[in-house]
């Protein structure tokens, strides 16, 4: 009871630009809250697909992985995706991580949708707790030049909490706003990275498969003329 009556007496006290303060500081609040869920959603549901995904990219099971990625509506399904759509038609390595590139050029944006706004709103409620100060100010000095000498000391003092309690709030939302985007910034980069070290390991990976199976051509094709070769001197000697 004793904070709900110093938050309304904050108020009371503060003035009318108290109040867009506080509902911009409530709008950014809204927006890191719904950011930070998201965010933590992707990451969790990325971590768990990559478990998933990849024993069946050491497997060479391709047609699978495309399976689980198509059912799944992940960030970094998105991403594989179109690196399995194009192991059949891409002739070099390069094929299949540009068409991975132009996916996080459509994941990313997703990642950082409404983020910025936290800076900005950050910038706005500090510039308006500076101007109510400033408002704040230019009161009490008015008051000071036009007032009775008995009441010029309360109008002051008046005069000053609505500067204070402005330069507080501003501060106040300032501070938390610039916190939320500067955590949810490094939130998404650890994501975006994570995207990029997945597509690094799967074309890795394929590029593995790829090189032990023109090895293992290569070699059955160089003992095939020895067999015949042997077999057309037991002929012979037959």
């Amino acid at each position: 009871m004793h904070a709900y009556e110093t938050i309304v007496n904050f108020f009371k006290q503060g003035g009318f630009f108290l109040y867009p303060i506080a509902l911009i500081w409530a709008i950014g609040i809204v927006i890191a809250i719904e950011r930070f869920i998201y965010l933590t959603r992707v990451g969790t549901g990325n971590r768990r697909h990559w478990d998933e995904l990849q024993p069946l990219f050491e497997a060479g099971n391709y047609k699978q992985a495309m399976n689980v990625v198509q059912a799944s509506g992940t960030a970094l399904a998105q991403v594989m995706k179109y690196g399995l759509s194009r192991i059949q038609s891409a002739r070099r390595r390069d094929d299949i991580e540009k068409a991975m590139e132009e996916s996080l050029v459509e994941v990313i944006p997703r990642l950082e949708r409404r983020t910025h706004y936290l800076a900005a709103l950050a910038n706005i409620g500090m510039l308006m707790g500076l101007f109510g100060t400033v408002l704040g100010l230019i009161n009490a000095f008015a008051a000071v030049a036009t007032a009775n000498p008995a009441d010029k000391a309360s109008l002051l003092s008046a005069s000053i909490s609505v500067a204070m309690n402005n330069t507080a709030l501003g501060l106040l939302a300032a501070i938390t706003l610039l916190l939320s985007h500067l955590y949810l910034e490094t939130k998404t980069t650890n994501i975006v990275d994570s995207l990029e070290v997945a597509s690094i390991k799967f074309l890795n990976t394929l590029t593995e498969r790829q090189q032990r199976a023109a090895a293992a051509g290569a070699a059955a094709a160089a003992a095939a003329p020895v067999a015949r070769s042997t077999g057309e001197v037991r002929g012979a000697r037959a």
